[in-house]
C-alpha cells in the first residue's frame, strides 16, 4: 500500500522546479502579476517529492498556476485529492470558481472542469510562445464552478 501525506507549503521554489522536472512548462516570467495563496507538497518517505499545487489569484480570479504528480505515483487518485484541497481553499475563501491550463484535459474533466475560451478566462495563458505549443502539447483553459 502507498503512503504518502499532503501538506501545505512554503517551497514555491522547490515545487517550480518539480513541475519543470514533470514536463510542465514554467518560465516564472509572467506578463500579469500572481499573487501565490498557497502551495501544497505530497511526499512519500522521509521527504521525497511525488506531488505538488499551486494556488493563486490572478486579475482576482483563482488559478491552479501548477499541478503536478510524479509519472510513478499517477493513478493512485493524488491528482484528485490535491485539486480536493483547492476547492475546499477557494471554498472557504468566499471564492465560486477555479481556473487553469490543462495539458491533460480529460483527467480535469472527470473533476468536473469545464473548458473555455481564453477571453472568457483571467489573462493567464501563455502557452502561444512555447516550443512546445501545439506540436507535443495541446492545453485547454479550463473552468470549474464551485457549488
Amino acid at each position: 500500500m502507498l503512503k504518502f501525506k499532503i501538506k501545505s507549503t512554503d517551497e514555491y521554489e522547490r515545487l517550480v522546479k518539480f513541475f519543470v522536472e514533470n514536463e510542465l512548462e514554467f518560465d516564472g516570467d509572467e506578463e500579469v502579476d500572481t499573487d501565490i495563496v498557497k502551495c501544497w507538497k505530497v511526499f512519500h518517505g522521509d521527504d521525497e517529492l511525488i506531488a505538488g499545487c499551486v494556488l493563486a489569484l490572478r486579475q482576482g480570479k483563482y488559478i491552479i498556476d501548477g499541478i503536478a504528480v510524479t509519472k510513478l505515483f499517477r493513478k493512485f487518485g493524488i491528482g484528485k485529492i490535491m485539486v480536493d484541497k483547492v476547492v475546499k481553499e477557494v471554498k472557504e475563501r468566499g471564492g465560486d470558481s477555479i481556473y487553469l491550463v490543462a495539458r491533460a484535459p480529460g483527467f480535469f474533466r472527470t473533476l468536473g472542469f469545464e473548458t473555455v475560451e481564453p477571453d472568457n478566462a483571467p489573462l493567464f495563458f501563455e502557452c502561444g510562445q512555447c516550443p512546445q505549443y501545439q506540436k507535443t502539447c495541446h492545453p485547454e483553459i479550463m473552468k470549474l464552478e464551485i457549488r
